[in-house]
């Protein structure tokens, strides 16, 4: 086949204080940079989707055509601006024909300025162009929000199956040999879907750990006969519009099969939904206990400071954290990474040694969160590149931009120029901070961090410090979910818990 490939992942928190602006592509934020035509063939070794579904299609024997890949960090809508021009050289492209079929490495959860569903829009696109016919398969993140467009417009869809996302080149690989199916066999698939009825905190989604592990196990165990490929999105809980929520659904030849496997799965769902909860602990708990394990521990204490993680839309600038760390009198602590471009500019024109005062970071917006004004020592400084060697994004460039590692207390502070979600330990080594030296690490990050932190961890603890990303769901200013979805699990319908939120706003009025 020659088969049209291309990407555009984002995931939108709808809450979020900052836009995805086509800036954010063309940087990557912890993504590859923005990559268009023969160049998308780069990204071949990098786990991403779209690397395993080339390496995959080349095995094969198939003629690859290249349009772009675009990703960006999670935030709050990608600007019309990005979406319509990214969208529009997918469609520019496919109006151009020359084709048998078409791979898209989408995410599954971005919502525009002026679009709900903008993966069920793109997908709208391209089949007003190509017709009904047209092999298309598609692969989503795990914390897809699949729509009825989606499902109804691709041939095929598959999502990653681990969170931490390590098995991302495998899900493309997966795609292609979809696709493959399609080409051979002159049946088409059928899908078969189920919602599930409450949405899930993120921490929760932890494929490392119950009940998302057994979730997957059982999953991948259904997939035999006529049921050719099943998945699970948990879903992105911070999206909102009426379609956001889990997602199961499987696609195959027989759809009394397929209804057998979904409904397995959603039953399996709905009789742990308890389980599905996480414990929280304040900054304060969390310092303190981190402080008490280390002073016995051969290894770093891990604290995510999960409400700030710019892989969910926060911008990575609270500082809550730290002032707890400081607080508790913690020695040893490292945090990365904070997002202040202007700190970072100061320590580089300061230089190693110097002594600076700072108003740092702490421009969130959110209430109890202020920069943190204080004399910093500059440790390190460097030009933010490094490469990943963790099993997130391994084999991909990064740039933080110019970074510095800023001292206050027993604190060093990793300040970066670019926001980025921290993946891995080389985010810490970059500022010149060896992470398994220190007691306490603070990470901006609600799960991926787990992948290459957790084998060097004695202990991993999550803090709920005051940030842009509700931890909890039903802490979310809701307006517009499907009004039978729970909140939160074992929580309340969304109509119920409008009604429960109108009465206390009126009660605190009079």
């Amino acid at each position: 086949m020659k088969i049209l490939i291309a990407g555009f992942q984002h995931e939108t928190n709808t809450f979020a204080p900052t836009k995805a602006s086509y800036q954010s592509f063309i940087q990557g934020e912890g993504f590859p940079a923005l990559t268009r035509g023969v160049d998308v063939l780069t990204l071949r070794d990098v786990n991403v989707p779209i690397g395993g579904f080339i390496k995959a299609a080349q095995a094969s024997g198939h003629e690859l055509i290249p349009v772009i890949w675009a990703g960006a960090s999670a935030s709050a809508h990608v600007t019309e601006d990005a979406y319509e021009r990214i969208a529009g050289e997918i469609v520019a492209a496919v109006r151009a024909g020359g084709f048998d079929a078409i791979y898209l490495d989408l995410h599954g959860a971005m919502v525009a300025e002026h679009i709900d569903d903008g993966e069920g829009e793109l997908l709208a696109r391209v089949r007003e162009i190509v017709g009904d016919a047209m092999p298309l398969v598609v692969s989503l993140d795990l914390h897809a929000n699949v729509t009825q467009k989606m499902l109804k417009l691709a041939s095929a869809i598959v999502a990653y199956r681990t969170y931490p996302h390590v098995d991302m080149a495998e899900t493309g690989e997966r795609a292609a040999v979809l696709l493959d199916r399609l080409h051979h066999d002159e049946r088409a698939l059928k899908c078969v879907a189920r919602r599930v009825p409450f949405l899930i905190p993120v921490n929760a989604m932890c494929t490392l750990v119950e009940p998302a592990r057994g979730m997957y196990d059982m999953l991948a165990s259904l997939e035999q006969g006529p049921v050719v490929s099943v998945s699970f999105a948990p879903g992105f809980p911070a999206a909102d519009f009426p379609e956001c929520g889990p997602m199961v659904w499987a696609h195959g030849y027989d759809e009394d099969a397929l209804a057998h496997a979904v409904d397995a799965l959603a039953a399996r769902m709905l009789a742990a939904e308890s389980q599905w909860d996480v414990r929280f602990l304040s900054p304060d708990e969390a310092v303190a206990e981190a402080v008490r394990a280390g002073q016995r521990a051969s290894k770093p204490v891990i604290i995510a400071d999960t409400q700030d993680n710019p892989g969910v839309g926060g911008d990575s600038n609270t500082m809550g954290m730290v002032r707890a760390l400081l607080r508790n009198h913690a020695q040893h602590a490292a945090v990365g990474v904070i997002w202040d471009a202007g700190a970072a500019a100061a320590a580089h024109r300061a230089g190693v040694g110097a002594r600076i005062e700072l108003a740092l970071a702490g421009g969130s917006g959110v209430p109890g969160d202020e920069p943190l004004v204080g004399v910093f020592e500059v440790e390190h400084l460097s030009d933010g590149r490094f490469r990943f060697d963790g099993p997130m994004m391994n084999g991909m460039q990064a740039d933080l931009g110019p970074v510095a590692c800023l001292r206050i207390g027993g604190v060093r502070i990793v300040v970066s120029t670019v926001k980025m979600q921290i993946f891995e330990r080389n985010f810490f080594r970059v500022a010149g901070i060896e992470p398994e030296q220190m007691k306490i690490l603070v990470v901006k990050s609600s799960v991926h961090f787990r992948a290459d932190f957790q084998p060097a961890a004695q202990a991993i603890l999550v803090a709920k410090a005051p940030g842009p990303m509700a931890a909890d769901p039903a802490d979310l200013p809701w307006r517009r979910l499907d009004p039978q979805i729970r909140v939160r699990p074992t929580g309340p319908s969304f109509s119920e818990w409008r009604r429960h939120s109108a009465q206390a706003a009126a009660d605190q009025l009079q």
